[in-house]
C-alpha cells in the first residue's frame, strides 16, 4: 500500500514554509528588512535556533541574503525586466513606446477586471488610499510625485488581481512603468492635457473596482490607456509638422 507513517513537520520547515508565501504573494517585497532575530523569533513563536535553521535554507535557496552588520534582507528575486539601457531604448523609440502601451492596456485591463472580481476588502482599500494621495498631490503640482502615485496606482490594482505569475511580471517592469508614466504625463500636458483629466480617468478606474464591476473596470482601464496612446501620437505629428514649419521659417528667413 502506497501510505507512510506521517513524520512531524520540524518548526524550521514551517518557518521556511510561511516565508515563502510572503515572498511569494508578494507581500514580503525584494530588498525589504526583515525583524531582527529575536522580534521575529516571538513573532513566529519559534526558538532562535529553529529560525537561524530556516534563515539558513532560505538563504541557500536564494531568497534571504544576509548584509553585514544590517540584518537579513529579502534578495532581490525580482530584479529589473529590462537594463537602464534598454529601458531609455524603449523611450526613445516609437516603435517600442506604443508596443509598451498596448502591453499596458492588455495586461492592467485584465489585471483591474481580476481586481473588481477577486480583491479583498482590504486590496480595495489599498486602491482608494492611493488614489486618495493622487487627489491631495494634484494640488502641490510635483510630476515627480504625481508620477510615483500614478505608477503606485496601477501596481495596487495588479497586486489586487491576486494572480501571483502576473504580480511578480509586472513589478520587475516597475522602473518601465515608472519611467514611462512620467514620460507619458510629460507628453500629454504639452497637449494641454489637464490633471483635472488625467484624475477624473483614475477614479473611473478606482470607482468601478470599488464598486466590483469587472466589466467596467477593464473598461476604464482600456480608455485611460488608449486616451494616453492618442496623446502620444498627437504629440508625434505636433512634432513632425514643428519640424517642417521651422524649415520652411529657416527657407524664408535665408538660412536654410
Amino acid at each position: 500500500m502506497p501510505f507512510q507513517k506521517v513524520q512531524p513537520e520540524k518548526l524550521s520547515t514551517s518557518v521556511v514554509r510561511q516565508i515563502e508565501k510572503l515572498i511569494l504573494r508578494g507581500i514580503l517585497r525584494p530588498g525589504e528588512r526583515l525583524p531582527s532575530e529575536r522580534e521575529l523569533s516571538e513573532r513566529l513563536g519559534v526558538s532562535r535556533p529553529s529560525l537561524r535553521d530556516a534563515v539558513s535554507e532560505l538563504q541557500d535557496q536564494g531568497l534571504l541574503t544576509t548584509r553585514a552588520g544590517a540584518g537579513i534582507y529579502v534578495a532581490d528575486v525580482l530584479g529589473s525586466a529590462f537594463s537602464p539601457a534598454l529601458i531609455r531604448l524603449f523611450g526613445s523609440h516609437d516603435e517600442a513606446v506604443f508596443d509598451y502601451l498596448s502591453f499596458r492596456r492588455d495586461m492592467e485591463g485584465l489585471a483591474a477586471e481580476r481586481a473588481a472580481r477577486f480583491g479583498s476588502d482590504s486590496d480595495l482599500k489599498v486602491i482608494q488610499a492611493i488614489f486618495d494621495k493622487m487627489e491631495t498631490a494634484q494640488s502641490r503640482r510635483n510630476p515627480e510625485e504625481e508620477a510615483k502615485l500614478d505608477a503606485l496606482f496601477h501596481s495596487a490594482i495588479i497586486d489586487a488581481s491576486h494572480n501571483v505569475v502576473m504580480l511578480h511580471m509586472m513589478r520587475s517592469m516597475f522602473d518601465l512603468l515608472r519611467e514611462g508614466v512620467f514620460y507619458n504625463r510629460q507628453v500629454m500636458f504639452k497637449q494641454r492635457t489637464s490633471r483635472a483629466a488625467l484624475l477624473d480617468q483614475h477614479r473611473s478606474i478606482n470607482d468601478a473596482i470599488q464598486s466590483r464591476d469587472p466589466v467596467a473596470a477593464r473598461a476604464a482601464v482600456e480608455a485611460h490607456l488608449d486616451y494616453v496612446q492618442q496623446s502620444l501620437r498627437d504629440q508625434q505629428k505636433a512634432d513632425q509638422h514643428e519640424e517642417i514649419a521651422r524649415q520652411r521659417l529657416d527657407h524664408e528667413l535665408g538660412r536654410g
